[in-house]
């Protein structure tokens, strides 16, 4: 019989939440043959990443998961075998008391959000008893061995490979979104939050010597974008130039054609946690947009990841790599470090690929989940 598992998604920021529960429970049933029931208290953002979903229904089954409106009115329901409450968020109150009351335990973990940080490996698979009696354990995806891995596909890897390998299947993508670009464009994706440092890089950008085509899908940063714009209305599809700069605003893509994006640039900025360990199995260089948090505490996280991923590199790419993602995240000029970037860029791009190759030698984070079941058994 097919183990069972609930994954409990609030939806918090946008699609960053849904986003990595969504990869997580498709992958468990794909690759693990397991019974899984996504739990989502907001559909819209679930639709946006799943088109053939029904934003109405309380119960429906998308690529082998049951997705369930999880609504403040809450039904009782059977406690799965194991019970995943993603990056913290509180599970029903009814559901943790029929947990309580289960013949058999469950297992109970917390995922957690992704991080580089040293503490993040001593927290690893601990338990944390709860007042009721039950033990919830906490689990962290990361980018060590002592920890929970990254989520990545069984054949992921292979299939970018396969991409990149076929110019024609990478035209064919670009055409779909209506993207000409011009022959010899560097083509960079843009996914970031508000920032006011974009208006600097895009300067440069237009400023540069070769032409650059920015590929932006819907999403908070277009207000920033059409400020240096002008004020110019960009509809989806629609482009501007600038200089040697031109913008495009792409539709908002599923999860696999977000992948497609990646594979098909050669720089991408991304944010939050989904679209950055997606732009890291890429294998091109990236910037990474860190989720804001009070008193700067994502300062910390970032430079925690900087201090694994520049491993290797020579001091000279190394300082280019690290001066752009801090005047990126901390609101400095972004002109003069992307242009020290580019001095390194063959060096850099090998750097991305050996990154991407390190972290695949290790278990994936469904896998990761599923071994500690069974030792849990």
């Amino acid at each position: 019989m097919k183990a069972s598992w609930d994954i409990f998604c609030c939806v918090v920021d946008n699609y960053g939440d849904i986003g990595v529960t969504w990869r997580l429970a498709r992958q468990l049933v794909a690759e693990h043959n397991l019974q899984v029931r996504l739990w989502v208290d907001d559909l819209n953002a679930f639709v946006r990443l799943c088109p053939t979903a029904d934003v109405e229904a309380a119960q429906q089954w998308q690529q082998g998961v049951e997705v369930r409106q999880w609504s403040t009115t809450w039904q009782p329901t059977v406690v799965a075998d194991v019970v995943i409450g993603a990056f913290a968020c509180q599970l029903p109150a009814a559901y943790v008391e029929a947990m309580r009351t289960r013949a058999t335990p469950a297992l109970w973990l917390n995922l957690d959000y992704l991080s580089a940080e040293d503490w993040v490996e001593g927290c690893h698979g601990l338990p944390s008893p709860q007042p009721n009696g039950l033990r919830k354990v906490f689990f962290f995806p990361g980018f060590t061995a002592k920890t929970g891995g990254l989520l990545r596909e069984a054949d992921l890897l292979a299939r970018r490979r396969a991409f990149e390998q076929d110019p024609q299947a990478r035209q064919a993508f670009l055409t779909s979104l209506g993207v000409q670009a011009q022959a010899g464009a560097r083509l960079i994706s843009l996914f970031a939050y508000e920032n006011p440092g974009l208006a600097s890089w895009l300067d440069a950008l237009a400023a540069d010597d070769r032409a650059n085509h920015l590929l932006v899908p819907e999403g908070r940063i277009l207000g920033d974008l059409r400020r240096w714009l002008g004020d110019d209305p960009l509809s989806v599809g629609a482009t501007a130039q600038r200089g040697a700069l031109t913008v495009q605003v792409l539709p908002f893509v599923s999860q696999d054609e977000y992948d497609r994006l990646l594979w098909s640039c050669e720089f991408n900025a991304v944010r939050g946690e989904d679209s950055f360990v997606r732009a890291q199995w890429a294998g091109r260089p990236l910037l990474w947009h860190i989720y804001v948090q009070e008193e700067y505490a994502h300062w910390e996280k970032l430079e925690a990841f900087l201090d694994h991923y520049v491993v290797g590199l020579s001091p000279a790419a190394k300082a280019a790599l690290v001066d752009l993602w801090r005047a990126w995240n901390m609101d400095r000029d972004m002109g003069q470090a992307w242009n020290q970037l580019l001095a390194h860029w063959p060096e850099l791009s090998a750097h991305a690929e050996r990154w991407c190759a390190v972290q695949a030698a290790q278990p994936d984070l469904a896998a990761a989940l599923v071994q500690f079941y069974r030792n849990w058994l």
